[in-house]
């Protein structure tokens, strides 16, 4: 990895990829990221007033994460250090706080450290910043392409601000690969090679919002294509191609768009021959099969749902086997799936359910938890004798009638079921249990 050291030597800049080059030094030049880095935000505001505290950016490769980081570090007054938890462990972290401590007192001057992939952090190794980002030793900035809240301990978690970065637009990496087709000092503009405009957005198309990829097959298109007889250098979409190894697809985006609304509708009508039909037509076209996998599961709770519920097992099970086989041998399994759920009985009350309690969760919002519902340990004496009015279920039977609801939901039903396949099982189980 480079240091900001590196990156200032114009000789390790030459030979660094086109990736690393072009990184934006300045908050003018950073790319994409509206929500949390335009002007007037937040995070904008205290990078530029330098007050900005412990944070943890999150979010797919390639979308900015590390380069917000760095001009962080180029923003600020206080002093910058960078860690990748990868290669770095406890001894790492130690050093790098005995330096910012010696620093805070002698200088008065704040550290930054930088944890690269801090998600690979175990428990303990987190817990050994937690000190000092709460004492202020350090001001803790991870990186992670993992949700934190999951990945991260809830200790770290509380004593940072989490900013989610986006999947960058097809426009934002355009416009960033046109400029590294004319930047002479960092990009690509003196080999003034000639790059068409649908080589240019396809890379854009299937580099997945990552402008990292992007750019290295940008760079590999243009330092693989041979110079033409009258001194030009012609970038084609072939050579795009080849370059990102993704072709481009053979249908207009509009038709795109038609026929993947084509293969969801079949779906949802039960039609088997329709969706195979519209999901080879997309394959064929281009498009990536694992797209169609991903619909695939979504309809089969959105369109299938409790009426059968192995729909949905069956479902991520094609999506599992098509990214271990591949294609075609993964097209099997998936076609698979795609019959059982068109063939599948159909109800959307899972999706008429979630609408309503999503609804009322944010309308509503009624937090007071019936008393028999929470836990004892840290009631008074009258919260927990309301709480000992709770019935387990299971010294009934397995099922007892009590509220679980809050007061102003009390009556409120959400799930409703059709009576469409297993949903006669869950209609006539209800209706035994007296909640129809």
């Amino acid at each position: 990895m480079y240091t900001l050291f590196d990156i200032n030597n114009s000789d390790n800049l030459k030979n660094a990829p086109l990736a690393e080059r072009m990184r934006p030094e300045t908050l003018k030049e950073f790319l994409g990221q509206a929500e949390i880095a335009s002007e007037g935000s937040l995070l904008r505001r205290a990078i530029m007033l330098d007050r900005l505290g412990s944070c943890i950016f999150y979010g797919p490769p390639g979308t900015g994460k590390t380069t917000l980081a760095k001009i962080i570090a180029n923003s600020t007054s206080g002093n910058f250090t960078e860690l990748n938890a990868v290669t770095s462990g406890v001894q790492d972290v130690k050093k790098a706080v005995e330096k910012a401590r010696d620093d805070l007192k002698m200088y008065g001057k704040k550290t930054y450290l930088l944890l690269d992939e801090c998600h690979r952090f175990n428990k303990t190794q987190q817990d050994s910043l937690l000190p000092f980002i709460e004492d202020g030793t350090i001001i803790f900035i991870g990186s992670t392409t993992e949700n934190p809240y999951s990945a991260m301990t809830p200790a770290i978690v509380s004593r940072c601000r989490i900013f989610e970065f986006k999947r960058l637009s097809n426009e934002v990496i355009e416009n960033a690969l046109k400029k590294a087709l004319t930047n002479e000092e960092k990009g690509l503009g003196k080999m003034k090679a000639n790059v068409s405009e649908d080589a240019i957005k396809h890379i854009a198309s299937v580099c997945g919002g990552d402008l990292r990829t992007a750019y290295n097959a940008l760079e590999l298109a243009v330092m693989t294509t041979p110079v033409s007889l009258d001194g030009t250098l012609n970038v084609t979409l072939n050579d795009a191609e080849n370059s990102i190894q993704k072709k481009a697809l053979s249908i207009d985006e509009n038709s795109y768009y038609h026929l993947l609304s084509a293969f969801c509708k079949s779906l949802r009508g039960s039609d088997s021959d329709a969706a195979l039909y519209y999901s080879q037509r997309l394959i064929k076209g281009g498009c990536d099969p694992l797209i169609i996998a991903r619909r695939l599961i979504v309809h089969s709770s959105e369109d299938v749902g409790i009426a059968d519920p192995y729909a949905l097992v069956i479902a991520t099970s094609a999506l599992t086997a098509l990214k271990e086989l591949g294609v075609p041998e993964g097209l099997i399994p998936l076609s698979e799936a795609i019959i059982y759920v068109c063939e599948a009985h159909k109800s959307n009350a899972v999706i008429e359910a979630l609408e309503g309690a999503s609804s009322d969760a944010e309308i509503v919002r009624d937090d007071d938890v019936p008393g028999h519902l929470i836990n004892p340990s840290y009631l008074s004496k009258e919260g927990k004798e309301e709480s000992a009015k709770y019935k387990y279920p299971h010294s009934f039977g397995g099922y007892v009638k009590q509220q679980y609801l809050p007061n102003k939901l009390k009556n409120k039903v959400y799930f409703k079921p059709k009576g469409n396949g297993y949903e006669k099982i869950v209609l006539q189980t209800r209706k035994e249990k007296g909640k129809e």
